[in-house]
């Protein structure tokens, strides 16, 4: 079976144009800047950043509506700052700050938001998976018409957890699309070496679930297939599948140096496919805005993602008692 891949576009407006620009901006800049303070050990642990893949998260919140989920890997910056999440609260977090999402406990990997229904970033490889499908059995049980993005990488997509929740999300119909974000190398490993299967959306017909490989450098393509999910899911049919081709231009981790790949495909892919200039492209050809209405943006998002960084710092750290805080539910359900 040829791989079916979504090719319309969206008609969108100048100012949504502007807006998916300014929104990549962010997350790319202020991961150039989470990679600045890695390097100079105001930054602990792990830390992945999406530098490349910033179009995946953008063009999916741009078909999203208030009150749809969303649930991640490790690699979840962008998503934070894609739903709406303040800068200021995710860097704290990163440089494990009181004036982080999870006030300086979780780091890098585990920040959440009930406000903005972002139900975390998770370290255990697929671990989100069968809790996205949790989420939007939530939602089909209240009948609320939400959806959740449950995202997971392509090596993630090797994991049999994948499988038991495809079942159980289709057996059910859950509300929920599963986002593939195939950045070709999985941890350190191509795709060619490590899945059988050339398009791995393709494994949900085994289960009747539908759905799409669609181009990740592409925020407009995103979009329009995210539309569709949404609109699949919303109406009662099920879950939905997209496999969104993208790559991501840094190591797996700021600790790998990424010697599976060669510094020229990385280059070409920069050179040739960066989401962010391809949208600014389209702004100067457009006319929908002049170099310097960009330089504007680009100023304007610096100070953003600088002010992050400094509110980070001056954030104290939190103290030891605070460790055995929210452990435990503080607020008990009342029964029907």
């Amino acid at each position: 079976m040829a791989a079916r891949r979504t090719t319309k576009k969206p008609n969108v407006s100048a100012d949504e144009l502007k807006a998916y620009y300014r929104d990549m901006l962010l997350i790319r800049r202020f991961e150039e800047k989470a990679g600045q303070l890695y390097g100079m050990g105001l930054i602990g642990g792990f830390c992945h950043l999406y530098i490349g893949q910033e179009a995946v998260v953008v063009g999916l919140e741009a078909a999203a509506e208030e009150g749809d989920k969303r649930i991640t890997s490790y690699r979840d910056h962008g998503h934070m700052l894609a739903c709406g999440m303040d800068p200021n609260g995710v860097m704290a977090e990163l440089t494990g700050r009181e004036g982080g999402y999870s006030k300086g406990k979780g780091g890098s990997m585990h920040m959440f938001s009930k406000e903005k229904h972002f139900y975390g970033g998770h370290g255990i490889v697929a671990a989100q998976v069968p809790l996205g499908a949790g989420l939007a059995f939530a939602d089909k049980y209240q009948e609320n018409g939400r959806v959740t993005f449950t995202y997971f990488g392509d090596g993630a997509a090797n994991q049999g957890q994948v499988y038991e929740t495809f079942n159980m999300a289709a057996l059910w119909k859950l509300p929920c699309i599963f986002v593939i974000e195939n950045n070709q190398y999985a941890m350190g490993t191509s795709q060619q070496r490590s899945t059988s299967s050339a398009e791995i959306w393709e494994r949900g017909k085994a289960f009747g679930i539908p759905g799409e490989a669609v181009d990740g450098m592409d925020v407009l393509a995103v979009k329009a297939a995210g539309e569709t999910a949404v609109a699949h899911c919303r109406s009662g049919k099920g879950p939905y599948i997209l496999e969104i081709k993208t790559y991501r231009y840094r190591g797996h981790s700021m600790s790998d140096p990424a010697k599976y790949r060669t510094r020229e495909e990385v280059q070409k892919m920069r050179d040739e496919r960066d989401p962010i200039e391809a949208v600014r492209n389209m702004l100067l050809q457009g006319k929908h805005a002049t170099e310097d209405d960009l330089k504007a943006i680009d100023k304007d998002i610096k100070k953003i993602v600088n002010e992050s960084a400094d509110f980070a710092k001056d954030s104290p750290e939190p103290p030891l008692e605070e460790l055995w805080t929210d452990i435990y539910a503080t607020e008990v359900p009342q029964e029907a």
